[in-house]
């Protein structure tokens, strides 16, 4: 009792002293067709207190409806544009004037997505991306709008190659030299801030059986300690973020802001979208609002307040894919919350969590960090972390193939995993043997620091990883 009064009265006066500490958006989507009218949709926004809103398009009667409502919107130039955006700066200019100028400033535009999860885009359109977002900018710079309104482009979780342990967060290779070193270096020079996507129900919903569900949505927890920082993490979305945060230290752009431009839980499922529910769907987004507004950064970047935009504000029916996709909605087209949650730190004093009962996996106490994207057979592996160096690594592979037991048969000279023969590509399989061997246990991926888990299966060469024994 003693224990729940203290934690009850530093709640009360992290609410009071953080109020300004974070800030909370949210993203109106309309691939549906019984959504209110966008007037309408502004008098709900103001009447829940969310001042910020990002759109997916410029459309006229939605800027029109946010004019003088003192809501910030970011506004976003689909993929599908970014090819003319890149090549011509009269397109460029053209947009710029049509969809921001048009508007601005009655309609509080402060920033454009260029693009959205532009590397996971199947029309391969991550060539135009940083040059469609220079054009932009330099049309700001003509209008001398280029101090008001920030340019950006969002990324997925799927642009890293690591994600666990947190401080083993790096970027995919191919995009390093190509796109995030120039796209890092325009967001330094423009004073902007690194947009990203970032879903801990993927995770949780493909690894239910290793990753706590009190871990991923907010709840108390013993959390777990990277071994490469020694930070303690309570919540798998600080984790993912200080990835993120990881991967950009490791290029040396430890100066560049964060806008987490979306994140969401959402409350129905395919029965094989494990967590999906009304309960978890308002545990993370209501325990996510308290954790935003009460101040605060992540554990390896305390003093970074984050703005977080919760997708989405309705349930939209038109949207493809799994039953999942239609269900991440804060309110039903009629305008009825999903679920109770405040969205303000006046609402914050007398929101509750509420603990239900709900279907999923076995829950340990030990979580997963990892979880880069989601896995579509809900297994993991395990891989070798090769910067910890050849030396440690081949200690590492030394030890599974020999006390611990993994089948290392695959990996020698002619057999079907020898090639590539280099020393990660060995090191992966052996650890993964071994921690398939050990029922996926989080602890039988470690190795000293030398091996992480991952969601997506590894591929070297022509190897089959195994994924059970």
């Amino acid at each position: 009792m003693e224990r729940s009064f203290i934690f009850y009265l530093l709640l009360l006066l992290c609410i009071f002293s953080f109020a300004d500490a974070g800030s909370i958006g949210v993203n109106y989507g309309r691939i549906a067709n019984n959504l209110p009218s966008a007037v309408k949709v502004v008098q709900l926004l103001k009447s829940q207190g969310l001042g910020r809103v990002k759109v997916f398009d410029t459309d006229p009667a939605v800027l029109r409806a946010l004019s003088g409502s003192g809501i910030k919107v970011t506004v976003d130039l689909p993929n599908e544009l970014l090819y003319s955006a890149a090549k011509r700066m009269s397109f460029a200019f053209s947009w710029v004037q049509r969809n921001v100028v048009a508007y601005y400033p009655s309609t509080q535009i402060e920033a454009i997505a260029v693009g959205n999860e532009v590397f996971v885009d199947p029309h391969n359109t991550t060539k135009f991306l940083i040059p469609a977002m220079k054009n932009i900018h330099q049309a700001l710079v003509k209008l001398n709008l280029h101090s008001a309104i920030k340019i950006s482009s969002p990324i997925a979780l799927s642009a890293l190659q690591s994600s666990y342990p947190s401080s083993a967060g790096a970027f995919r290779p191919e995009f390093i030299e190509p796109v995030f070193k120039p796209m890092l270096d325009f967001l330094r020079e423009t004073g902007s801030y690194l947009m990203v996507n970032a879903y801990p129900f993927f995770a949780y919903e493909s690894n239910s059986d290793v990753i706590s569900l009190d871990y991923a949505l907010f709840r108390e927890n013993p959390g777990v300690v990277d071994p490469g920082n020694g930070l303690r993490y309570f919540n798998l979305f600080d984790a993912q973020i200080d990835a993120v945060f990881a991967a950009m230290s490791a290029l040396k752009y430890d100066d560049i802001r964060m806008v987490v431009t979306e994140t969401g839980w959402p409350s129905k499922g395919d029965e094989n979208e494990i967590g999906a529910t009304i309960q978890n769907a308002a545990a993370y987004n209501g325990n996510l609002v308290r954790r935003i507004l009460t101040g605060g950064g992540t554990p390896l970047r305390p003093k970074a307040d984050l703005t977080v935009y919760l997708f989405a504000l309705f349930n939209e029916d038109e949207k493809n894919g799994p039953t999942s996709e239609r269900n991440y909605g804060l309110f039903y087209p009629n305008e009825q919350k999903v679920y109770n949650i405040p969205f303000t730190v006046e609402g914050l004093k007398d929101y509750k969590d509420s603990r239900s009962s709900v279907s999923g996996g076995q829950q340990v106490t030990t979580p997963v960090v990892g979880g880069v994207s989601k896995s579509t057979t809900g297994n993991t592996w395990c891989m070798a972390n090769q910067d910890v160096g050849k030396e440690k690594l081949q200690a590492a592979l030394d030890y599974a193939c020999g006390e611990g037991g993994a089948d290392c048969r695959s990996i020698q000279p002619g057999a079907t995993c020898y090639d590539p023969n280099t020393i990660e590509a060995h090191a992966s399989y052996a650890f993964n043997s071994y921690y398939q061997k050990k029922g996926r246990d989080i602890g039988a991926c470690y190795f000293g620091g030398a091996a992480y888990v991952v969601t997506q299966v590894p591929k070297y060469g022509q190897c089959e990883f195994p994924t059970g024994y």
